[in-house]
């Protein structure tokens, strides 16, 4: 399977550098897999039309950390910046988590048994432990680092997003409660309190899942065959409870309908294939969704537009098939539609 084959021209001025206000204003793509059919709504809040009762709508509920700190170099002064991707031992609960996975900027100099001092009382020191075969530095902080990054840190947005956001709220969902994502799940983006309470009103449950979101989600697939790329590894969760509900809409013919890419990472994750049912899961997962595999999870998915090469267009490809996920990019690309992060929306039936 050939990654140029999951390639497409994007015109730089369509890479949406502010969300859309109000955050529901944004247009969305709806995709009929059965009819091949593409259609275009004006709102995302029009989404609504489309939600059935029964139906279930599953979102990540993970935060987006301030984690980019910048400090400099105990021994010889120089300015450095940090980005922390993850306690190291990969705990879901971060609070208390003083050994981290981060990258340094610049790398040069930290070497194992530098020191990082941050905040100019020495607030903050990070002691490098060891050096990952990918760059990667695990770092042991002098107290848990969160209350110092809510106060002081900085969202890591993406690479092609060149302002921050007047709002840094309006990098993270409404319903975000658990911290922990180095990135946001950003078709969750597009809710608001107010919709939420309309999808709600048309008997539509709302269900929770886990997934803290590291920066990898953003790289491109580098390998030429697409199989032979390997996934970053993220926590996820989802509860026995929510899995029995869950396994209950669809017993009762509604459907599940997963909001952003994570979500379903997590959905398939959990899915028990001997059963042809959800069941509960805690840990990692490494799960890679490409074309020939088959998503048994969900029955209709809610996504933002995705980078060229990437393993999320793959992922909406195997949902939706390559030839008719690319037909549908270019059709929003002629359209001017507003792509990545804060973009437009593609609702996939």
């Amino acid at each position: 399977m050939n990654i140029a084959d999951f390639d497409y021209h994007l015109p730089l001025e369509l890479i949406a550098q502010q969300a859309a206000e109000p955050r529901d204003s944004s247009r969305l793509m709806v995709l009929n897999r059965r009819e091949q059919q593409i259609g275009h709504l004006p709102v995302f809040r029009d989404i609504v039309d489309y939600l059935k009762p029964g139906d279930a709508l599953v979102v990540n509920e993970s935060k987006v950390i301030p984690a980019r700190l910048f400090g400099r170099k105990a021994a010889s002064g120089g300015q450095m910046e940090l980005l922390l991707l993850r306690p190291a031992d990969h705990r879901p609960n971060i609070l208390d988590a003083v050994i981290w996975e981060v990258l340094v900027r610049p790398g040069r100099g930290a070497r194992v048994g530098a020191i990082f001092v941050f905040g100019d009382e020495q607030q903050l020191t990070a002691e490098v432990l060891e050096i990952t075969p990918t760059g990667e530095r695990i770092v042991q902080f002098n107290e848990p680092p969160l209350p110092f990054l809510n106060k002081f840190g900085q969202l890591p947005l993406p690479p092609y997003i060149h302002a921050k956001p007047a709002d840094p709220n309006r990098y993270q969902t409404v319903y975000a409660t658990a911290p922990g994502s180095a990135a946001a799940p950003t078709a969750g983006l597009h809710f608001t309190p107010q919709l939420l309470e309309r999808i709600a009103g048309k008997g539509v449950s709302f269900e929770r899942v886990l997934l803290h979101v590291g920066l990898d989600t953003f790289q491109p697939v580098k390998e030429e065959n697409a199989l032979e790329h390997k996934m970053h590894s993220e926590w996820c969760q989802l509860e026995a409870e929510v899995a029995e509900r869950l396994n209950r809409v669809r017993e009762q013919g509604g459907r599940i309908i997963a909001v952003g890419t994570t979500t379903v990472r997590t959905l398939e994750t959990a899915f028990d294939q001997s059963s042809g049912k959800l069941a509960s899961y805690s840990g990692d997962t490494r799960i890679y969704l490409y074309p020939g595999k088959q998503l048994r999870a969900i029955d209709a998915l809610v996504t933002n537009f995705h980078l060229p090469r990437s393993t999320l267009l793959l992922l909406v490809s195997a949902f939706a098939g390559r030839e008719f996920m690319l037909e549908a990019y270019n059709e929003a690309v002629r359209l001017g539609y507003r792509f990545f992060s804060f973009g437009d929306a593609m609702l996939i039936l």
